[in-house]
């Protein structure tokens, strides 16, 4: 049975998500992808796998401009945006490289990934290992670092749109 693209696409976009970027720059080098410098790539493939040790795990098309950079990078991290951070969602999903950092507030970590400022969460990983998944490389991550903040409101995906939460979020 084949199963029609746009329909599983459809399908699977009922699930919301929440969006992160994650951030990169390639060891030894200055440059990422297009001659670039420091790299990000708008996700929402992020899970945690395991707690002992701390795993997470994103994916990433191997069609994607940036796919050689990333199996050559040993670190990133995974920025959660906050609701509002749309604008940096779009930048680092888009095909366009050039200026891909203009105006963008970010720290970096030991090794030169970028942290964007006003995350919910920036998680540093090691890279620990790269599996197949199909059109996608599934990048698994053993947790270095993390910080996150205790206020804010995640920015969301459902549907192919980005939604808000509604409700008291205190839990």
């Amino acid at each position: 049975m084949s199963i029609d693209p746009r329909r599983f696409r459809n399908a699977i976009g009922c699930f919301a998500t929440g969006i992160a970027v994650v951030t990169f720059c390639p060891e030894g080098q200055e440059k990422g992808a297009e001659g670039s410098g420091p790299f990000g790539i708008t996700v929402n493939s992020v899970t945690s796998v395991s707690l002992e040790p701390p795993l997470v795990l994103f994916c990433l098309a191997r069609a994607s401009r940036y796919y050689a950079d990333v199996m050559a990078c040993r670190e990133f991290v995974i920025n959660i945006l906050a609701e509002g951070q749309q604008d940096l969602s779009a930048r680092f999903a888009s095909s366009a490289t050039q200026g891909q950092w203009r105006e963008v507030a970010a720290g970096v970590t030991a090794a030169g990934a970028p942290v964007l400022a006003g995350a919910l969460a920036a998680i540093t990983c090691s890279r620990e290992v790269i599996h197949d998944g199909g059109d996608h490389g599934i990048v698994i991550g053993r947790v270095t670092a993390l910080d996150w903040r205790p206020e804010g409101a995640p920015l969301l995906y459902y549907r192919g749109r980005y939604v808000r939460l509604d409700g008291d979020m205190q839990g």
